[in-house]
């Protein structure tokens, strides 16, 4: 699988410190599943995901898209699974966010990409939250035509 880690030394201590969560973005390419459009299947391993890395579950919306195509969330205490899916491409899209130490993502990302048989899984993680000031844009002055 591939990942991109963020590695965290002595001199961005203060970095990691700042930031609030983290998030991994997987993308599951090539799924070599019959229940891709399977709602209860999908909600039930976006469950499971979720309890095999640790996380606290508070709420699950998912919705069936016709003619197909499923999107669902996963709320828990320390954020959110969220996952939409494209089975006319065997693909799908899955997005775990988390502000707790407790929840292991990559425990979820190994557990959805084994299930889903994701032949091509790529995995991108983030830091979130940091305080970082984004630039700002500068404003447009409006001109005044001389007469």
């Amino acid at each position: 699988m591939m990942r991109e880690d963020v590695v965290f030394t002595k001199a961005n201590e203060s970095e990691r410190q700042s930031m609030v969560g983290s998030q991994v973005l997987l993308d599951l390419y090539d799924c070599d599943v019959d229940r891709l459009d399977d709602l209860e299947w999908v909600k039930t391993t976006l469950v499971n995901a979720a309890r095999a890395a640790g996380a606290t579950i508070v709420e699950t919306v998912f919705h069936k898209f016709a003619p197909w195509g499923i999107s669902g969330v996963v709320v828990i205490a320390e954020s959110h699974l969220a996952i939409h899916i494209w089975p006319e491409r065997r693909y799908a899209a899955v997005d775990v966010f988390t502000c707790g130490a407790n929840v292991h993502m990559d425990v979820a990302s190994a557990f959805l990409t084994r299930e889903f048989r994701s032949m091509r899984p790529m995995q991108r993680c983030f830091m979130r939250g940091g305080h970082v000031p984004v630039a700002s844009q500068p404003r447009s002055r409006k001109v005044r035509a001389s007469t």
